[in-house]
């Protein structure tokens, strides 16, 4: 595609920036008052909810009975082990690096590629994957200190091979669904396999502070279902590497959201760090960018 996007689209996307970089700061909001993994169920029953509501009225096709373990797969790696992960990461990851390491998925959809899909993968594309592996830890090191190496940011390392995991799945099966289909199944099956957690969670409601239930709740709507609404409705009209650009933007906008609402200030060690991941990944779309246009051609 060429020329500017449609300002329905750019309006679009910018939406889900601001969802998505939103959602570590209300994370550390959250872990005020709740446990890792009561944060990931109720923000996740909050969003069952709406999207039950969405596919009422939009309407959604019956899962197919072959298709199930392929739905509970996708929410695993979507919902339970991807949240799970950043919930447990940001009791000692600020939300500004939380951000920043959680966009290194595309490195680990690329190692993926390689090693689980045996695609080939240019000498350019390794190069890129271990100059975001450097940044991230210049991110994990960077943020407490330099020389100090927190578990927690490896947790949200895992986070974002989880993702990449659910998305790598995703492309390959999303013929399958349509995209509202796919994604509310995928949220109500990773919510299901989140019950285990409810034992104790009505205690941690009953004694939260407003603020930080209203912090949750706006999680459970904005980053977990209305951002991906968004999303769907962004790819059905941009190509997924100019789509995926556009999501740079989210560490910057989480450390500028963070630093207002939280008080945060990212050491220059996490903004180096920062800087090395986001032009990794810029670059490895890019070349992908230029192989599409010189398919095209051919």
């Amino acid at each position: 595609m060429s020329g500017c996007p449609p300002v329905k689209v750019v309006v679009a996307a910018m939406f889900v920036i601001l969802c998505w970089a939103y959602s570590p700061i209300g994370i550390r909001i959250g872990l005020q008052a709740y446990e890792p993994g009561h944060l990931a169920l109720l923000r996740f029953l909050i969003a069952s909810a709406f999207m039950a509501i969405v596919a009422l009225f939009m309407g959604i096709s019956l899962p197919r009975l072959r298709d199930l373990t392929l739905l509970v797969i996708l929410g695993f790696f979507a919902v339970s082990l991807h949240h799970l992960a950043l919930n447990f990461g940001q009791r000692g990851v600020s939300a500004g690096a939380a951000s920043v390491l959680a966009q290194s998925t595309p490195l680990f959809s690329t190692l993926l590629a390689h090693f689980i899909f045996k695609d080939r993968v240019s000498p350019w594309r390794w190069a890129c994957v271990l100059l975001g592996m450097l940044g991230a830890i210049v991110v994990v090191t960077g943020d407490h200190g330099f020389g100090s190496v927190d578990a927690h940011g490896l947790l949200i390392l895992l986070a974002a091979l989880s993702w990449s995991i659910y998305f790598t799945l995703q492309k390959r099966h999303s013929h399958r669904y349509n995209g509202l289909t796919l994604v509310c199944y995928t949220v109500w099956s990773g919510t299901a396999l989140l019950l285990i957690y409810l034992p104790g969670l009505a205690s941690e409601i009953a004694r939260a502070p407003m603020k930080v239930d209203l912090a949750v709740v706006i999680l459970g709507i904005f980053p977990s279902a209305l951002a991906y609404l968004a999303w769907a409705y962004v790819l059905t009209h941009l190509d997924l590497t100019r789509a995926s650009m556009m999501l740079y933007l989210i560490p910057p906008t989480a450390m500028l959201m963070a630093a207002f609402v939280l008080g945060e200030r990212p050491s220059m060690l996490v903004v180096l760090g920062a800087t090395i991941i986001l032009v990794s990944v810029l670059a490895l779309n890019l070349e992908r960018e230029r192989l599409a246009v010189s398919v095209g051609r051919t």
